[in-house]
């Protein structure tokens, strides 16, 4: 098959886009990427070979197949070069390629499923016809090349295609895209439900698909007898949604009976626990797990111990009372934060379940008006470097799962905005039953800003956000149910595909502050869709389910009323408000329809098709079911004795540093954001070299302005202790986390704590019901012991799979608000320091510490750090002392001598709520006392060594051993040493020669600067906001910083008209600015399968591209872009050609990075010109250390182009290494870029795009890392029109 490239010309524009005629045909386009550029089939290969064993497979060819209905001809062809596919990097096809002797099959998504890549090209092929979005249709089809068996090809589809959101794809040519949605039904009425007997009840839930038990549906049936009717199967549904363990926390709210308690710890805790009760007078109340959960903060409350809790009826996220610096004036701040695991989610659909669960934990702080700004990862997997052939059956492999979960949460988080500061996976045979997907968020918000107020009688509710589908239909009550084999292949409605650009429009519209005022109450489309999220809001209501927005026809009642997502919000409105809340939610490109108003009946009624659905007393929906009774076996707890093989300090070290539990992860976390939002403190890895693991997250709150306050957040827990003993597995991950939270500088007496328990199927079982007694009463004790309570939590109780359990867990997380100045780092900082230990006195096991020691040592921490005397802490954890001084040393490599009279076993045995400080040299050793024991440990020495007495261990050698171990899963250094595939032959590639070249030092200097016709004292700056961008905030100030008047435009697309109004407002605006900023983040989430084509897409329009022109070539206007900025700068022609131009395949472009994922992190950067305007105030040669995040950073171009932009001055930036030398090495050269590019300029230099974010910079950022940390470029730019 010839490939066509050369026949798509572009159609003929007009001032109101592309003439078009609606024509019902189907266009079909193969896009497939050029050798070099075809890093996904690569990645793919090698998995398929290695990982699943496919040795026969020779080649993989991968394409995607894009079908489009209604445009015309003309306008097909203008978006194949454009939209679908890139001239420099794809091979197009009108028919698909023949075959030869490969295998060929198509993967697609199953109807109803979100399709971010079709929805994505469907907006584009919009903003250029500035007509209605046509259907676009996406698949992937695989070219399998080899001597493959009938078993090959089966394994290999069964790797690729999950039947949870996907099938195989016909290879039919289709007539037309438009699904057939039968008009649904009448929703059902149960006939004869009220008489049903038990045998008949029982039947009912198995035929439904119910999670309720039997005792629940009697008590739902009785409810009816009253109501002398039978329900529909709505009702029946959404009550059985509200039941659900996943809203109710019906396992929770059991009524513990009988308790017998073998364990001593845990009997005095019970004991401890009803003496609380008393103090309480809920000596009344049924005891339950959720008694003592919650029971802890009560009573530090009633002591007068926990402060500052914001109390209110409406149902959000963990919430404090803070006071935050903006601008040097105190202000009072709410602070929130939650933790939220979607196990059974990302277990059957591990991309969609991730992203869901960071995305479902955002919902809650962000219902509650706040703007939430990071974001931690802790997930529980088995070991992933088991073979495929090794998986249990009905399962996904394990490698599969911890991969492609960690790509969905890095792709949501990542496209939200919202920097991820710490990431970890712990792995424990147990997690086999099913994945730990835990996400936990912070969020703050002025606290004038937030309405709390109980909806009155006609208040209005409005669904704000995303539109309805079958997608994310019955997520709750999906992950209350057991799962056995079948589970895989019938839970896919359960899992909803997000959609981050419209959960990051709310973000927006609830930072303003106009629309958060209007608020009444909000609640968020989690589990349950309308019926909770607009259920929840008020006592009486009378929802419309017509008036719900939908993605598609044939949605019957029952299913608009249940379905969940993560991009939508109810909020509640007086009737006044409700016209201008639309407004402003239209004005960020966001839809906003009334569905329902507040009554005062005291039920929940819905309508679909005029006919009422439900109908229900919000008295019976808050009954949460027929009570549930349980009896108790709290087994004796066994004894944690971690296992470190070897006889020398050198083979126990390797043991340590090897384990799953400490193996560096650098390689996972670092597909994660951790930059967006300029407000990190603390980088996930510290020191020169970026490798010693932070304690904690820490991040500057969200301020317009400055501030110095800061949150952190840590978490804690160790699931063979847990295994081993649940009440000291739990008690001392709370300490852990404390303990974190404490080594990053913040104070006790500040923090708070919320809970994630995750446990095994209990049924009704009385020792499986002990191990969660066992577990909350030790978080309760370590509460009480801490004097900090847990004012939050979520259960999961369903950690099963057919005789597979995963160990019981309780995940602490800890967090607290402080000053920025207080926040350390763990790296050592020099050679000759002293380091101490510092240990609390312990209970009579030698595992817990004693309550007043381990307070005692943290207040010493604290006092080290207020002092400056402490220039890194950390705590020992899961490998001890031995895990943490090796961390410890890794950042800087500098190397630890310890003293000789500490014991080798000393290094090695738990120690958990100890700390390790590195002393200030000036600074006398802190004294002893009866609570805590103060050691000099040893001291910090030059070399890279890890001493004991006169036994040592290079380092080297450790850091090898520790960076080797999980880099076949998670790849972070460099490719790997494979034989070369016939793609890679074709293109000439030798990795492993790539990696090692030279690369020159370009300076290019003495170019006469460019001088601005005039004087603008405070230049205007236009920053595009186009649905997918996430720095407009943080390039905003950069700017203001500088001295230049920043405007943002929402570039708004939600109807034709609104696209042409779009067109001529950013027209408008750039004519009048003197700046055009295109800021970065994921304009339509860097889809159809390439970056920054929206963005392209809208400046091709005729009367922007001239606005454009105009500004460059008669103004002498500037035009500055950054990461996805840079990206649509390349596509546009703007650099380096100064103007914008068709592509074609000579032209340079920015193509995904070679190692095939996202990459977040900081890398230095030598300024190699200063002809732009943008680097004025650089000299050629300064380096600055930058924050970089992107999956398609790799500068391409051909050799006689890099000649070209080296002659011209146009090479601005070059990525090198710690000696200031450019790099091809993946350590200081992210993406594989050509000569080290950066970032480029046009001939003149007015245009400049960069992939690093300059703008994420300001006082306090990245203190775990050295450097240059200011690039004065926005100064620059302002400087010129001076």
């Amino acid at each position: 098959m010839t490939p066509i490239s050369s026949c798509y010309q572009p159609g003929e524009m007009t001032s109101n886009g592309l003439h078009q005629k609606e024509e019902p045909m189907v266009s079909r386009i193969y896009v497939e990427k050029k050798p070099g550029f075809d890093v996904e089939a690569q990645q793919l290969l090698h998995e398929l070979r290695t990982i699943l064993g496919v040795s026969n497979l020779a080649n993989l060819r991968l394409l995607n197949r894009y079908d489009v209905e209604g445009i015309s001809d003309e306008l097909f062809a203008t978006c194949t070069p454009t939209v679908f596919s890139e001239p420099q990097s794809d091979i197009i096809y009108s028919e698909l390629p023949a075959a030869d002797d490969a295998i060929v099959f198509g993967v697609e998504f199953l109807p109803g499923q979100f399709d971010q890549r079709a929805d994505s090209a469907s907006e584009c092929i919009q903003l250029i016809s500035q007509g209605e979005r046509p259907e676009v249709r996406s698949a992937r089809i695989f070219f399998l090349e080899g001597n493959l068996t009938s078993e090959d090809i089966d394994a290999i589809k069964h790797y690729v295609i999950n039947p949870v959101e996907a099938r195989e794809a016909s290879l039919d040519t289709l007539d037309t895209l438009k699904m057939d949605f039968p008009t649904p039904a009448d929703v059902e009425t149960i006939e004869g439900f009220i008489t049903l007997d038990e045998a008949g009840l029982q039947q009912l839930i198995a035929d439904r698909g119910l999670a309720m038990d039997l005792a629940d549906i009697k008590f739902c049936q009785q409810y009816f007898k009253t109501e002398q009717r039978d329900p529909t199967i709505t009702e029946v549904k959404m009550i059985d949604t509200y039941w659900s363990d996943h809203c109710r926390h019906t396992t929770f709210e059991t009524e513990l009976e009988n308790l017998r308690i073998d364990d001593p710890n845990v009997r005095e805790a019970f004991d401890q626990y009803l003496r609380m009760r008393t103090d309480l007078d809920r000596d009344s109340k049924p005891i339950s797990l959720m008694d003592m959960g919650t029971i802890g903060a009560k009573w530090l409350k009633s002591k007068g111990i926990l402060k500052n809790l914001d109390e209110s009826e409406e149902i959000n996220a963990c919430t404090v009372k803070v006071k935050v610096d903006v601008d040097g004036e105190e202000q009072d701040w709410l602070y929130l934060f939650k933790n939220e695991t979607h196990n059974h989610p990302t277990e059957i659909e591990p991309f969609g379940g991730a992203a869901t669960c960071v995305g479902g934990a955002i919902r809650d702080p962000l219902s509650g008006r706040s703007y939430v700004y990071q974001s931690m990862r802790v997930t529980g997997a088995a070991d992933p470097l088991v073979p495929v052939a090794d998986t249990l059956p009905g399962k996904l492999p394990q490698r599969k799962l911890v991969t492609t979960a960690a790509a969905g949460f890095s792709s949501y988080g990542n496209q939200i905005g919202l920097a991820t500061g710490q990431v970890n996976e712990l792995y424990h045979p147990g997690y086999a039953a099913k994945r730990m997907e835990i996400g936990a968020v912070v969020g703050a918000t002025p606290a004038a800003d937030v309405r709390r107020e109980t909806p009155a009688p006609d208040d209005v509710v409005v669904l704000l956000g995303g539109r309805t589908g079958r997608d994310g239909i019955g997520g709750a009550t999906g992950s209350s149910k057991a799962h056995n084999l079948d589970s895989i292949e019938t839970c896919g409605a359960e899992v909803q595909k997000g959609n981050a650009p419209v959960e990051r429009k709310i973000q927006r519209l609830f930072r303003n502050s106009e629309a958060s005022r209007m608020i009444k109450r909000c609640n968020d489309f989690g589990a349950g869709g309308v019926s909770v999220a607009i259920g929840e809001l008020a006592d009486s209501l009378q929802i419309d389910l017509d008036r719900v927005p939908k993605k598609y026809e044939g949605l019957d009642g029952t299913e608009l009323a249940i379905s969940e997502s993560q991009e939508r919000m109810a909020v509640a409105l007086a009737p006044e408000d409700v016209d201008r809340f639309i407004e402003l939610a239209h004005a960020e490109n966001l839809e906003a329809t009334p569905v329902a108003t507040v009554t005062d009946t005291g039920r929940v009624r819905m309508t679909w098709r005029g006919n009422t659905i439900v109908d229900i007393s919000r008295e019976f929906l808050a009954s949460n079911g027929a009570p549930k009774h349980v009896e108790v076996h709290v087994e004796e707890g066994g004894s944690y004795i971690p296992d470190w093989p070897g006889n020398t300090l050198a083979e126990r070290m390797t043991a340590v540093v090897t384990d799953l539990n400490v193996a560096s992860n650098k390689g996972l976390v670092e597909r994660f954001d951790s930059t967006i939002g300029a407000a990190t403190v603390l980088m996930p890895f510290g020191g020169k070299h970026q490798l010693t693991p932070s304690m904690a997250m820490a991040a500057k709150f969200p301020v317009d302005g400055e501030t110095t306050t800061c949150s952190g957040m840590a978490w804690g827990f160790n699931p063979y202790l847990s295994e081993a003993n649940q009440y000291d597995g739990a008690y001392l991950a709370v300490i852990e986390s404390l303990a974190k939270l404490v080594s990053a500088g913040f104070e006790r007496k500040n923090a708070y704590y919320s809970f994630q328990e995750y446990f095994e199927r209990l049924r009704e079982e009385p020792t499986r019901w002990g191990k969660p007694v066992a577990s909350v009463l030790g978080a309760l004790m370590a509460q009480v012991d801490t004097e900090v309570g847990s004012i939050g939590g979520k259960d999961s109780m369903s950690g099963s799979f057919e005789q597979l359990d995963v160990p019981p867990t309780l995940v602490s997380f800890a967090t607290a608000c402080g000053s920025v100045d207080r926040v350390t780092s763990p790296e050592f900082k020099g050679a000759g320091n002293r380091v101490l230990f510092i240990s609390p006195t312990y209970q009579d096991d030698g595992l817990l510490p004693d309550a007043e020691g381990f307070r005692a040592a943290c207040d010493l921490v604290e006092q080290l750090i207020g002092e400056g005397a402490a220039l890194s802490v950390a705590t020992p954890g899961y490998g001890s002392y031995a895990e943490a001084l090796f961390k410890m040393a890794l950042g800087n490599r500098i190397g630890i001598q310890i003293d000789g009279t500490i014991s080798q076993a000393a290094l090695f045995e738990p120690a958990y709520g100890s700390f390790i400080v590195e002393l200030s040299t000036d600074v006398d050793l802190p004294a002893s006392t009866d609570y805590f024991e103060v050691v000099d440990a040893g001291i910090t020495i030059a070399e890279y060594e890890f001493a004991l007495g006169d036994e040592s261990v290079a380092l080297a050698d450790l850091q090898e051993a520790w960076e080797s171990r999980l880099e076949s899963v998670f790849p972070y250094r460099s490719l790997e040493d494979e034989e070369p595939t016939a793609q890679d032959k074709a293109a000439g590639k030798n990795a492993a020669a790539d990696e090692q070249a030279t690369v020159e030092t370009i300076s290019f200097e003495g170019a006469a600067p460019l001088v601005y016709c005039g004087s603008v004292a405070k230049p205007r700056v236009i920053i595009p906001v186009f649905p997918g961008n996430n720095c407009e905030y943080d390039t905003a100030r950069a700017f203001e910083r500088a001295g230049a008047a920043p405007t943002t435009l929402i570039v708004n697309n939600l109807t034709p008209q609104a696209v042409i109004e779009s067109t001529k407002a950013l027209a408008s605006a750039i004519r009048e600015s003197q700046i055009v900023m295109i800021p970065g983040g994921f304009s339509g989430g860097d889809e159809p399968d390439g970056s920054a084509k929206f963005i392209t897409s809208f400046f091709r329009a005729p009367e922007v591209t001239e606005a454009v022109r105009d500004l460059l070539q008669n103004r002498d206007g500037l035009m500055l872009g950054i990461c996805n900025g840079f990206q649509a700068l390349v596509k546009l022609g703007l650099v380096p050609f100064g103007d914008i131009r068709e592509m074609d395949d000579a032209c340079p472009t920015l193509t995904f990075n070679t190692i095939g994922r996202h990459q977040s992190m900081l890398v230095d950067t030598r300024v190699a010109s200063t002809l732009s305007p943008w680097l004025s105030r650089c000299k050629v040669g300064d380096i600055h250390t930058v924050a970089i995040s992107h999956g398609e950073g790799r500068f391409v171009a051909s050799p006689k182009m890099l000649e070209q932009l080296k002659a011209n001055g146009q090479i601005a930036t070059q990525y090198v290494d710690k000696a200031g030398a450019p790099s091809m090495d993946l350590a200081f050269n992210p993406n594989g870029s050509a000569w080290a590019i950066e970032g480029i300029t046009s001939p003149d230099g007015r245009v400049f795009g960069k992939m690093g974010h300059s703008e994420r910079s300001g006082n306090a950022l990245y203190k775990n890392v050295p450097g240059e940390l200011y690039q004065p470029i926005f100064e620059g730019g302002v400087d010129y029109f001076a």
